[in-house]
């Protein structure tokens, strides 16, 4: 079985969680929010399924499941 990743740029990711930059910094820095991986020197990534799975999370947050 293949497993597949996708690496999503701070854009897209912004745009997905529906949160600004500073939050999502703010929210990695005290674990409430994935961990990027660094691709070089000046760029970074976020692993698609992890924040899909931090969506699935809030979902259900505020669905009280």
């Amino acid at each position: 079985m293949k497993i597949e990743h996708r690496l999503l740029r701070l854009p897209e990711v912004m745009e997905l969680a529906g949160l600004s930059k500073t939050t999502i910094y703010r929210l990695k820095e005290i674990g409430r929010f994935p961990q990027n991986i660094q691709l070089g020197s000046n760029c970074v990534a976020w692993i698609s399924a992890e924040i899909y799975q931090f969506i699935e999370e809030k979902i259900k947050l505020s669905r009280g499941e």
